[in-house]
């Protein structure tokens, strides 16, 4: 019997207990992975996820011991392909792919590594000018062009296929063309959980197009059960809401007044009176009792200013018949001042008969007669100037005070 190192044991052992103490295990590929990034991604990973890497050989022997305790779990052995590390994690397979893609990073082609997908060159200007370059794009199948003296791609070019490994021309020229197809990272291979074997094809999928699937498929089925009427959760609010839209287009179509549709019933009818109004040539009664209300309005606004002017009316008439009156006034006040005069007048004779003596009370009293027909005078011009404030009518012309007493003067 070999004698076996410890070392490899204790390797041996050391991965056997990994197995068993995490229910989800996961290969990865980490050939062409630099060391600095796989550091990284072990920062990044180091609360979820166990790494370890050794030779095949003993992942190989750790696999057969745990097959009685982990049923299935040797076919992962098939995949331990290139530089092979295993995965230890409690995550699910996909939020485990998931995590991995994330950390995932592209890089410069290699000569001899495999293309993970269609390598292509795409069309647009290039930092090349004319040159030997040209020959070597051209060998790599890839279409250019001069413009504006620097070379150009004409169109997209598929350089190397998926599953090609890069040649050492092709893998220049893209380095040149700054395309970095490879991505760099923890490329897992397959993931086991629980008896069943996920594939990288499974675990690698599209979120989006995923959650598009499932919605295209829940509406089928929900479309489905509606045109059955098959109850269900989903199903009985949306088939209660269509009977009772039914229902309501029956009763309208008949005409039956129900809760539900009496507004409708009723703004159809209306719709349907309008029409026949219009068709009739009907007047609308509404605007007619509209116009006459405006029409009561108006003549409610008309009403007291006729009020006024009725009120002015009878001030102008009152204010014309004080004018009238107040001549005959003045007249009266005239005979009155020819009174006097006439009272001057005989006294003025006998004091030409007496003599010098009485000549002094003679002149004292004309004086004072005077100064009395002086002091009417101004009243009666007082009352004048009111009169003329009433606004006495231009048309009768009556002698003023002034004149009067100017008469009194010169009859004295």
């Amino acid at each position: 019997m070999a004698h076996v190192a410890e070392y490899k044991k204790k390797t041996v052992n050391e991965f056997v207990n990994l197995i068993n103490s995490y229910p989800v295990i996961g290969v990865v590929d980490m050939e062409n992975l630099p060391t600095a990034q796989l550091q990284k991604m072990r920062e990044q990973l180091r609360d979820k996820v166990v790494i370890r890497m050794t030779k095949r050989r003993f992942m190989n022997i750790a696999l057969d011991k745990v097959k009685d305790s982990k049923k299935g779990i040797e076919e992962m052995k098939n995949y331990l392909t290139g530089m092979p590390a295993l995965l230890f994690t409690k995550d699910d397979p996909f939020k485990l792919a998931k995590t991995l893609k994330k950390s995932m990073s592209t890089a410069p082609a290699k000569q001899g590594q495999v293309a993970p997908k269609d390598i292509i060159v795409s069309a647009g200007p290039t930092p090349f000018s004319p040159g030997p370059v040209i020959s070597e794009l051209a060998s790599a199948g890839i279409k250019t062009a001069i413009e504006n003296g620097k070379i150009v791609v004409k169109s997209d070019t598929v350089v190397v296929k998926k599953g090609e490994k890069v040649g050492q021309a092709i893998a220049g020229i893209l380095t040149r063309l700054g395309v970095e197809p490879m991505e760099v990272g923890l490329n897992l291979t397959a993931v086991y959980d629980n008896g069943t074997i996920f594939t990288r094809d499974v675990l690698d999928i599209d979120e989006e197009e995923f959650m598009s699937k499932i919605k295209t498929a829940y509406n089928s089925a929900l479309g489905l059960a509606l045109e059955l009427s098959f109850l269900t959760k989903e199903t009985t609010e949306i088939m209660i809401a269509k009977a009772f839209r039914e229902a309501k287009a029956i009763a309208l179509s008949q005409n039956i007044m129900a809760d539900g549709i009496k507004e409708e019933i009723m703004a159809k009818a209306n719709k349907e009176m309008l029409a026949l109004k219009s068709k009739l040539n009907i007047p609308d009664a509404q605007k007619e009792k509209s116009k006459e209300e405006e029409k009561e309005v108006e003549e409610l606004k008309e009403k007291p200013k006729e009020e006024e002017k009725e009120v002015v009316k009878e001030e102008k008439e009152k204010i014309k018949k004080e004018a009238e009156e107040k001549p005959e006034e003045e007249k009266k006040e005239v005979k009155e001042a020819e009174k006097v005069e006439e009272i001057k007048e005989p006294e003025e004779k006998p004091k030409q008969e007496k003599s010098e003596d009485k000549k002094g009370e003679g002149k004292e009293k004309v004086k004072k007669e005077e100064q009395k027909a002086e002091v009417k005078a101004e009243d009666i011009k007082e009352e004048t100037k009111a009169d003329e404030v009433k606004e006495t009518p231009k048309e009768e012309k009556v002698p003023s005070a002034a004149k009067l007493a100017e008469k009194v003067e010169k009859k004295d």
